[in-house]
């Protein structure tokens, strides 16, 4: 392994799907490899409330959205990516970046062009069933493309989902019995996760408010609103909250979750062997359907389309999944089935690998001979031409 530390800036922002498998693969970095990590973000996305909290530093440049239509955004785009570009280019060389690791979003896009510029290796993970312009653009830059799905429209090699180290791991149950006490909820009997994502769903949130009377006669519910949303009312065995810091706790202590289909969500939710009940996002290009398709396919979640959702139809799938221990059992063994492997720690391995002690010599060696601040970055062997 390299004498000096891996300086490796990762690239997902905006929404909590691009940023936690970029930290899960950062945070395995430095854990395993001491690397020194850097994550960029923009003032608008959710990075400013995750990253810092987990010990990264975080460096903010300008956001990077496409618009979908044509609008003023459209005309701004140019200036935008310009500036991006440049802000991101400062920042490689601030940290002399090795290594990029980038998952789309806001940030994704400047990221990539920055590292090509000088000449910085840079890995590309589409965590989508469908792949976004961002990562199409830093695969066609030159970036080495990794999957989670296969035939998402980018090419790449099928690799999963990243999920934080220990996030869904309770060996000796002590996350479970912190989880119980902390929002006071029984440990004898079955528990419902509900969560809308970061922000909260609203078409989530007024289901269960037509259902969570009936639920809670027989289940305790935990559920993750959205900051954003009105607080719900009151009820017995029902702990409704703005956002769920402690995600290792929820998943710990559920049951059954009932979730939009996000990317790393359904990972999240597989990774901790629990059945769901997924809604996917009526919006985008429909990734969030593809998502959890596989998992519907071998028995280990159910799919609701969101226009379809009622209070009648969320109760009549919980009562029916939850009620037959038949059913769970095999849901349960389905998920179990279907889950990943240690995909976070596999990846830092192979970045790690990448950088090589020789490349990182001849890196310091060529930028004597330059001006200050151009110095590339070379890859191993085993990831060139890739």
């Amino acid at each position: 392994m390299n004498s000096l530390p891996i300086s490796v800036v990762i690239a997902g922002g905006g929404t909590a799907g691009h940023i936690e498998p970029a930290l899960a693969v950062g945070e395995a970095l430095r854990d395993r490899h001491g690397a020194r990590l850097t994550a960029l973000g923009t003032s608008r996305g959710l990075e400013r409330d995750i990253i810092p909290g987990r010990g990264v530093d975080l460096r903010l440049i300008t956001p990077v959205p496409v618009p979908r239509k044509l609008n003023g955004d459209l005309l701004k785009l140019p200036f935008n990516v310009a500036k991006s570009f440049r802000q991101t280019r400062q920042v490689l060389k601030d940290v002399d970046a090795d290594v990029v690791f980038g998952t789309g979003g806001y940030v994704a896009a400047p990221a990539y062009l920055a590292a090509k510029s000088l000449g910085v290796p840079f890995y590309v993970l589409e965590t989508n069933a469908l792949a976004g312009m961002a990562n199409k653009l830093g695969v066609r830059l030159g970036g080495i493309g990794l999957n989670a799905h296969a035939d998402s429209g980018m090419p790449g090699e099928v690799v999963g989902i990243p999920v934080r180290p220990g996030l869904a791991t309770d060996p000796d149950g002590s996350v479970a019995a912190a989880a119980w006490k902390k929002w006071n909820l029984r440990d004898d009997m079955k528990t419902i996760l509900v969560t809308g994502g970061s922000q909260g769903a609203v078409s989530i949130n007024s289901a269960l408010a037509g259902a969570v009377e009936n639920l809670s006669k027989d289940y305790q519910i935990l559920h993750a609103y959205g900051k954003k949303n009105q607080a719900p009312a009151a009820h017995e065995n029902y702990v409704p909250l703005p956002y769920i810091e402690d995600m290792a706790g929820a998943l710990a202590v559920a049951d059954l979750v009932v979730c939009r289909s996000g990317a790393m969500t359904v990972a999240e939710v597989s990774a901790a062997g629990l059945p769901a009940i997924y809604v996917p996002l009526p919006f985008g290009n429909g990734e969030q359907a593809f998502n959890s398709r596989e998992l519907v396919e071998a028995g280990a979640a159910v799919h609701i389309p969101d226009a379809e959702l009622s209070a009648e139809r969320l109760i009549d799938q919980v009562r029916s999944i939850l009620g037959d221990p038949q059913r769970l059992a095999a849901m349960q063994e389905a998920v179990a089935r279907a889950s990943a492997g240690d995909v976070a720690y596999t990846l830092a391995d192979r970045i790690a690998s990448s950088v090589t002690r020789a490349g990182r010599e001849v890196k310091q060696e060529h930028d004597k001979s330059r001006k200050p601040g151009r110095g590339s970055k070379t890859a191993g062997t085993e990831e060139k031409g890739n």
